[in-house]
């Protein structure tokens, strides 16, 4: 839990080939890095800043390994999400519309 919002802080995020849409729970922030060791890099600070209970991160075939690793390094927490069980779940929320921050929203 985050002292400062009392509130678990969930990170949700979208692996494409090219880039990683972030998405913050309950504090409404969503920001997009490139997929590379920079825009992990940048992502994995900013995270790191809102002492997360968890990041929830699609798996994509391997494209989200190299984000693990670093939230492994940096000694956060994450989980690896079946992409079966998130389409369902939109499905059984209603939610049709499909953006990358959207989706980023939903895995968080």
């Amino acid at each position: 839990m985050n002292s400062k919002t009392n509130q678990n802080i969930t990170v949700g995020v979208d692996t494409g080939k090219f880039q990683l849409d972030i998405y913050i729970r309950p504090l409404d922030i969503f920001f997009t890095v490139t997929n590379d060791e920079k825009g992990i890099k940048e992502a994995v600070k900013t995270i790191k800043k809102h002492q997360p209970n968890r990041i929830v991160i699609e798996a994509t075939g391997r494209l989200e390994m190299p984000f693990i690793v670093a939230c492994a390094e940096a000694h956060l927490p994450f989980v690896i999400a079946n992409p079966i069980h998130i389409k369902r779940f939109a499905g059984a929320i209603g939610q049709k519309a499909k953006t990358d921050k959207l989706d980023a929203q939903l895995i968080a």
